[in-house]
């Protein structure tokens, strides 16, 4: 018994070892010797099994040119989704604030731009406000309203002073 088990453990291991992800540099050095048709197959294979690479190279092949134009996508998708809120119970509304927020986040990662992230957050934080919910009596949601507006904050210290500015006054109204 003693025997199989370190048998398997040490099967365990040569597995783990064998799936252990490599590192950037090291995966953009091997995809510059992969020849264009095989890059493109492996491309597709990626995009085919999992819907968030699909959605990421959605965004790198179709919006990632025009940002403007991304972000008001996304800011029509937040109007559509926050009419979904069910404001008679926060318990629900928290769940549909939180689940948006999710969606937020990672279309903002896609992008990586931190003016970006300001906008829909910022529009984020409109749409939250415009709700109406009794945010003083949840800790929850005033939690997470607060933590949307110290993630602007965040954002707005690495912009140009001028920039800041602009973004600043339109933050005012949020506060």
């Amino acid at each position: 018994m003693c025997g199989m088990k370190s048998k398997s453990n040490l099967s365990y291991k040569r597995i783990h070892l064998f799936m252990k992800s490599a590192s950037v540099h090291e995966l953009k050095k091997e995809l510059s010797t992969v020849d264009p048709a095989k890059l493109l197959e492996l491309c597709m294979y990626l995009a085919k099994y999992k819907k968030d690479n699909k959605e990421f190279l959605t965004y790198l092949l179709f919006h990632a040119h025009d940002e403007q134009d991304f972000v008001l996508a996304v800011k029509e998708e937040m109007d559509s989704l926050f009419l979904d809120v069910n404001t008679s119970s926060i318990y629900l509304a928290k769940k549909t604030l939180r689940k948006i927020l999710r969606i937020l986040t990672k279309y903002i990662r896609y992008t990586a731009s931190k003016t970006v992230q300001i906008e829909v957050l910022m529009h984020y934080c409109a749409c939250f406000k415009a709700l109406g919910l009794d945010v003083e009596s949840s800790a929850v949601l005033s939690n997470l309203y607060a933590q949307q507006l110290k993630k602007i904050q965040k954002a707005l210290a690495t912009l140009h002073e001028d920039l800041q500015y602009d973004y600043r006054e339109e933050l005012s109204t949020l506060l």
